[in-house]
């Protein structure tokens, strides 16, 4: 079992850049791969970016390609999500998961273990 936790998230303006983080318990986060996944206000929660547990593969959504980035440091139980040239459509909670299987999963509910979620706001 693994306990996440983001933080990070703020009020920022469009064109600005955000660093979340994800910092799991347990000694076996670094075995899972993370997930990171947004839901605005009245919309379904849409994955955004993972990275796989051996931390060699990265997966990004066609909205945030180019301009996010997904890196873990396994030393700190820690993957960042950079997120750069913020969009007013990038607002949203953005919550990192955890799921076990080998492959890099992209639906949510492959994903067993969340995060409380912290809050992005990219003002226009």
């Amino acid at each position: 079992q693994v306990q996440l936790r983001e933080s990070g998230g703020g009020l920022v303006q469009a064109g600005a850049s955000l660093r979340l983080a994800c910092v799991g318990t347990g000694s076996t986060f670094n075995d899972y791969t993370i997930g990171w996944f947004r839901q605005g206000r009245g919309t379904v929660r849409e994955f955004i970016a993972a990275i796989s547990w051996k931390g060699g593969d990265s997966f990004y959504s066609d909205a945030v390609k180019g301009r996010f980035k997904v890196s873990r440091v396994k030393a700190e139980n820690t993957v960042f999500l950079e997120m750069k040239n913020l969009k007013s459509e990038d607002t949203g909670v953005y919550s990192c998961a955890a799921d076990y299987s080998l492959n890099v999963q992209f639906e949510p509910q492959q994903y067993a273990y969340w995060g409380q979620g912290t809050q992005v706001t990219v003002s226009s």
